[in-house]
């Protein structure tokens, strides 16, 4: 799972950084999410991630682009916003899934 943490976290830092949303949401996801594979994330996120992945790539593409840039482009800032929130999203549900994955395992124990 620190895989998917990582590009989620990678292409968060993206999407915080200066420039026009949807330029920041191709980069981010093309960059860092579009070549995860389903069986690399944790069950909680995938059918999330599959959604996006679609959402992101249902426009035909013109000469010289992908489909990621094309429907992006045709999305409105809103959209392309909405789409951001979704990964924030996600790398929120991974940190938590790594944070429980760490946290020390207490268990009762009787006296004698």
């Amino acid at each position: 799972m620190s895989s998917a943490w990582e590009n989620f976290f990678a292409a968060t830092l993206v999407l915080a950084s200066a420039g026009p949303i949807k330029h920041r949401l191709a980069e981010a996801f093309r960059e860092h999410l579009a070549d995860l594979e389903e069986d690399e994330l944790p069950r909680e996120i995938r059918d999330e991630f599959t959604s996006l992945s679609s959402t992101l790539s249902c426009v035909r593409p013109m000469r010289g682009e992908t489909a990621v840039q094309a429907t992006v482009r045709k999305m409105s800032d809103s959209e392309a916003g909405g789409c951001a929130v979704r990964i924030v999203g996600m790398l929120g549900v991974l940190a938590r899934l790594q944070a429980a994955q760490r946290a020390p395992k207490l268990r009762a124990v009787g006296e004698d």
